[in-house]
C-alpha cells in the first residue's frame, strides 16, 4: 500500500473516530493538501519518496513553530504542535540515531575526501540523500560541523 493510500485510508478511519480522531482528521487533511498542493505544482503524481519529502517538510515547519512558541511561553500550542509532530512521525521512515547519523557522516567524509570546514557543501550534499526524511537537517548539519571543526 503505498503512503498517499494510507492516509486515505487512515483519514477514513478518522473520520468514523469522531471527536477521538479530530485531530488525526486534521493533520491527515492538511498534509494530503500539501500533498496535492505540490502534485500541482510539479504538474506530476508523487510517489512514496517525494511524499516522504513533503511529510518532513511539514514536520520541520512544525518543529520551527513549536520552538517559537515555546519561547513566547504558550503552552497549549506547544502541545497542539507536539500532538501534530507525532502524528506526522508515524508516516515518516524510522528516524536516524545519533550514532547512526554520525556513522553516515564519517562515511561520507572520507567517501568525499572533506577534511575543512570549507568543504561543509561537498559533505551535504553527498549526505542529504541518505539522510532525507530519516534525520533532521540541523541535527546532521551540526554533527558535520562538530567533525569538520567548524
Amino acid at each position: 500500500m503505498s503512503l498517499k493510500d494510507r492516509l486515505v485510508e487512515d483519514m477514513k478511519v478518522a473520520m468514523k473516530a469522531k471527536e477521538e480522531g479530530k485531530v488525526r482528521l486534521s493533520v491527515i487533511r492538511m498534509v494530503r493538501a500539501a500533498i496535492k498542493n505540490a502534485e500541482i505544482e510539479k504538474h506530476i503524481e508523487f510517489n512514496d519518496d517525494q511524499v516522504i519529502e513533503v511529510l518532513a517538510r511539514e514536520l520541520k515547519l512544525r518543529r520551527d513553530a513549536l520552538e517559537v512558541f515555546g519561547k513566547a511561553d504558550r503552552p497549549e500550542k506547544v502541545n497542539a504542535l507536539e500532538e501534530e509532530i507525532a502524528i506526522l512521525k508515524e508516516y515518516l521512515p524510522q528516524q536516524l540515531s545519533e550514532g547512526e547519523i554520525r556513522q553516515l557522516v564519517q562515511e561520507t567524509i572520507a567517501a568525499v575526501g572533506a577534511q575543512t570546514p570549507k568543504d561543509l557543501g561537498k559533505v551535504m550534499g553527498a549526505l542529504s540523500p541518505k539522510t532525507k526524511g530519516r534525520a533532521d537537517g540541523k541535527v546532521v548539519n551540526l554533527i558535520v560541523r562538530e567533525m569538520l571543526g567548524a
